[in-house]
Order: structure tokens, then C-alpha cells, then sequence
């Protein structure tokens, strides 16, 4: 019996709804928690002032100890300034940050990894760099999403060749890894060589550009 495509469209009209019905509720998907301790004020005491000046002291001393002494070695910034969010385009920052807060869901929930979703109000593309350049020193990598080509590609090269920490846009670099994955895999099920394979690729928006590099 074939399928009723006004069946589909219910079914994803229902979802939108309790989407927003849900969103409205929580108020979002993300919160900051804390990893330690507070049972008095004692503990305020060693978590902030005036314990706290002790590891600034030692950070100072020895600039590498931020991986020890704070969580930034498990943090990263989703970065994006809503000019390409997949599926619904050039929609700005605000409405692009429910995606990005999902995006951090993703991190937390499959990786244990806390990502904090940074929306920006910025129009020049110099502008968006430096932005991204003044996070490093909170965080160990940055995520660059949903950001326009070929605005994107300028913006990646730049920032890899000026920041210390990991730095990739995961419209690229992300999509490409796993369609490579995909590839592989099917190709191994059929019994065919990469090499022999005649790939056809539709459009040269940021992900098929890498992926094109990668393959």
C-alpha cells in the first residue's frame, strides 16, 4: 500500500507544534551547571573569592595550567552569524540561535563535550574574524556553523592561520567526513574501488566544496 504523502505532512506539522509548544516550556535546551561542590559558603569561598585568586596565580606563572585549572579543555563555542542555516538560508542570528542550542545539545549528549552557542550580530566578514579571535582564550575550539559561502571558506582560512586552538565549520569539514564515511562503506558493500567510482556532485555551496577536496 503506497504511502499517503498528506501523511507525512501531518506527521511533520505535529512535530513543529510540540516543537514549539516544548521550546516555549524549557525555554531552550541548554543550561549552565556546575561541575563541583557548593554544600556552604565555605565552598564559595574556594570556588571564587578568595580561593580562587590561587589558580589565576598559577595560570599566570604558567600559562598552561588554564587546561588544568579550568573547564576550557571540554569547552567550545558554536559560532554563527545565521547568514546560511541549512534548510531555512539567510535568517539572522536570533532565529538561528534554536539551532545552534541544539547544536550544543548534540555535543553535550553524544560527546560529553560543553558548547556554548554564540550568535553575532556582524556584517563584515574581517569583523566576524577578530570576533571569533577574541573567544580563544575561554575556550579549546571553536565550531563555525551556518555561515554563508563563499564567505565561509575566507573566514576558516583565516582564522586557522591566527588561532592556536582547533578551529573548523562543520558545514564543511563535518559534512565532508561523514558523506567520505558513506562512501567508503558503500563502496566496500558493492565490491567497488573508490577509484573506480564516477561521482556526481549537485551544487558547490560550502559542503560540497570540501567534500570535493576531501574525496
Amino acid at each position: 500500500m503506497a504511502a499517503n504523502p498528506g501523511d507525512s505532512q501531518s506527521v511533520a506539522s505535529d512535530i513543529a507544534q510540540e516543537a514549539l509548544r516544548l521550546h516555549a516550556y524549557y525555554r531552550g535546551k541548554v543550561q549552565i551547571a556546575p561541575r563541583c561542590p557548593v554544600r556552604d559558603l565555605r565552598d564559595f569561598a574556594l570556588w571564587y573569592t578568595p580561593g580562587v585568586a590561587a589558580s589565576s596565580r598559577a595560570i599566570v606563572a604558567e600559562p598552561e595550567r588554564v587546561w588544568e585549572q579550568t573547564n576550557r579543555g571540554n569547552a567550545i563555542a558554536i559560532v554563527s552569524d545565521g547568514s546560511r542555516v541549512l534548510g531555512l538560508g539567510d535568517i539572522g542570528p536570533e532565529a538561528g540561535l534554536p539551532v545552534m542550542e541544539g547544536k550544543s545539545l548534540l555535543f553535550k549528549v553524544l560527546g560529553g563535550v560543553d558548547a556554548t552557542p554564540l550568535c553575532v550580530r556582524v556584517a563584515d566578514e574581517q569583523e566576524l574574524v577578530r570576533t571569533v579571535q577574541a573567544l580563544e582564550p575561554s575556550f579549546g575550539g571553536i565550531n563555525l556553523e551556518d555561515i554563508a559561502s563563499p564567505r565561509c571558506f575566507r573566514v576558516l582560512d583565516a582564522l586557522r592561520e591566527r588561532m592556536r586552538v582547533p578551529i573548523w565549520h562543520d558545514d564543511q569539514q563535518g559534512t565532508a567526513t561523514v558523506l567520505l564515511a558513506a562512501l567508503t562503506n558503500a563502496a566496500e558493500i558493492v565490491g567497488k574501488p573508490l577509484g573506480s567510482l564516477r561521482i556526481a556532485m549537485i551544487g558547490v555551496g560550502a559542503a560540497n566544496v570540501a567534500t570535493f577536496r576531501l574525496l
